[in-house]
């Protein structure tokens, strides 16, 4: 289980995140970018943040640690943005928290060094989890401390958002063409050899049980939050034992729309503006 902590003061926006996540201070005196289970994305995102964060964790990479985070709505009365206000009044309960990393900067492909074996490291995970969303666009990795540090595995696992589908669309190969480190030569076949054996049905329901019981609650098709967890195991489980065998690299598509789907898109044009969902436009949550 995560740890639960109590939001005590709401800190500020960050207007760099697709579901307009903040910075707030909790009872445990600890700081924590938070994303709200009332955001436009809905509580898949926060599912896919904990599953694909805390395995991500499990196999020695670096991403923030997590926590459950309780919300008090009236926390954010005295926040003079309304949208704010709006997004804090519907996310009462039950929130998600990162660690805040203070000081840490966005990670340029250009301006920093990475051994294709630490590349190859993150390439598979990646492709394990099927993120479409770290890309030369927009990384989503942080420098905190010279290390990079992964963030915003939202837009992960994007079969759970059709699950009549999940296993055929879970069998389906990764492109790395536009991946942040693409160019850094990674080593996938040596992940693969090192990481694929340590995902094991164990080790996902593990960190599947991590998600809380009401974000998992009433998803169709679904009797109960256990099924959905069981769910989860089986398309990963299969998932990393041949993934590494279906990740391709090729030409980057600069001068080429991005290959991302559509609803993760706002994050290429410039705050502020909404897409008919209501969605925010996102880079990459500093801090995360």
């Amino acid at each position: 289980m995560l740890e639960e902590v109590v939001a005590t003061r709401y800190v500020t926006p960050l207007r760099e995140g697709g579901s307009l996540p903040g910075i707030v201070e909790a009872d445990d005196l600890g700081t924590y970018v938070m994303k709200f289970t009332g955001a436009g994305q809905g509580r898949k995102t926060l599912v896919a943040e904990v599953i694909c964060g805390q395995l991500g964790r499990r196999l020695g990479l670096r991403v923030p640690e997590l926590v459950t985070i309780q919300l008090d709505p009236v926390i954010g009365l005295g926040e003079p943005d309304q949208e704010v206000q709006e997004l804090l009044k519907a996310s009462g309960g039950l929130n998600l928290g990162m660690d805040y990393l203070p000081g840490s900067i966005g990670f340029d492909p250009l301006a920093y060094e990475m051994d294709p074996v630490e590349a190859g490291r993150v390439v598979w995970f990646d492709a394990l989890i099927n993120n479409v969303d770290r890309s030369w666009r927009n990384p989503n990795m942080l420098v905190w401390h010279g290390e990079p540090w992964l963030i915003d595995h939202g837009a992960t696992m994007i079969w759970h958002h059709n699950w009549p589908g999940a296993q055929a669309s879970a069998a389906k190969p990764y492109d790395a063409s536009d991946h942040v480190l693409a160019t850094y030569g990674p080593d996938v076949a040596a992940a693969a050899a090192e990481l694929a054996p340590r995902v094991t049905e164990e080790l996902l329901t593990e960190v599947t049980a991590d998600v809380p019981d009401e974000w998992l609650v009433d998803e169709p098709g679904f009797d109960a939050p256990d099924a959905v967890r069981r769910a989860y195991v089986e398309a990963l489980l299969p998932r990393a034992a041949t993934i590494h065998e279906r990740v391709t690299v090729g030409e980057r598509t600069e001068r080429k729309p991005s290959q991302a789907p559509g609803w993760l898109t706002d994050h290429l044009t410039p705050w502020p503006h909404t897409t008919g969902q209501g969605e925010h436009s996102k880079q990459k949550d500093s801090g995360e």
